[in-house]
């Protein structure tokens, strides 16, 4: 059985182009490394490789070009952001997606991201409001994804470097995003709530609450990642679903 979906998905793999588009819009602008690492997500999110599957190295090496070596350099890499497990002389295998594992995820988001917004208040006071209003308004008159998505990482980069904590930032680029590519195209609902949640931020600097702020955070980004368990419970992507489907044929 692995053997035939091992064999299907590498059939897939060359000229696979999938919905949407990877992070960054432009493949070749990223090291070969961070090609392969980025596509194998987009694979997964997909569904063209599901969990216990093999990742079909020499396919994927063909679909983009490039030799073995940024595979095995990728493959290190999602194994240590938890999208596979390398075993010894048998290869890479993608591991379960399970719903508590997408909830924490932006929980955690919430708590740097809630901290951080703390943090800059506390550092920058009323002044914080200014630029983050201004990038609040352009992000409640963004009508496409592409737009939305450049405006929402500005506001957040600005959040960042308003908190002037070179651990938090350290941190918050250890954490990969679990949607592979324009977050606002792929997951529907999430615009809203970022407009939202984006204004009501705003508005708890602007009265001088950085408690209140980091909670509008945190509730934000729990929200999204309510959408994302929506959208990949949809898709069948969850180890207990993947397990009934599998019980059932």
């Amino acid at each position: 059985m692995v053997r035939r979906q091992e064999a299907a998905t590498a059939e897939a793999l060359p000229g696979y182009e999938g919905p949407g588009a990877l992070p960054g819009g432009n493949l070749a602008r990223l090291s070969s490394g961070e090609q392969v690492r980025l596509y194998v997500r987009k694979l997964i999110f997909d569904g063209v490789l599901r969990q216990g599957q093999r990742v079909p190295q020499d396919a994927i090496a063909q679909a983009l070009g490039v030799s073995r070596i940024p595979v095995r350099e990728a493959l290190i890499a999602l194994e240590r952001e938890g999208w596979t497990t390398i075993i010894p002389h048998r290869g890479a295998f993608v591991n379960a997606l399970d719903e508590p594992s997408v909830r924490d995820h932006y929980e955690l988001y919430g708590l740097f991201y809630g901290f951080g917004v703390r943090r800059a208040v506390e550092r920058k006071g009323p002044e914080l409001a200014k630029p983050l209003k201004a990038l609040q308004k352009q992000i409640a008159e963004a009508d496409d994804p592409d737009t939305l998505h450049r405006l929402t990482l500005d506001f957040h980069r600005t959040v960042i470097e308003a908190a002037q904590s070179p651990r938090l930032r350290t941190m918050l680029r250890q954490m990969t995003d679990i949607v592979p590519g324009n977050f606002f195209a792929l997951v529907p609902g999430t615009d809203e709530v970022e407009r939202e949640g984006v204004a009501a931020i705003v508005t708890a600097i602007e009265r001088g609450y950085p408690e209140l702020a980091e909670r509008e955070y945190a509730t934000m980004l729990r929200r999204q990642g309510d959408l994302v368990v929506e959208l990949f419970r949809g898709r069948g992507m969850f180890d207990d679903e993947n397990a009934e489907a599998a019980s059932a044929g």
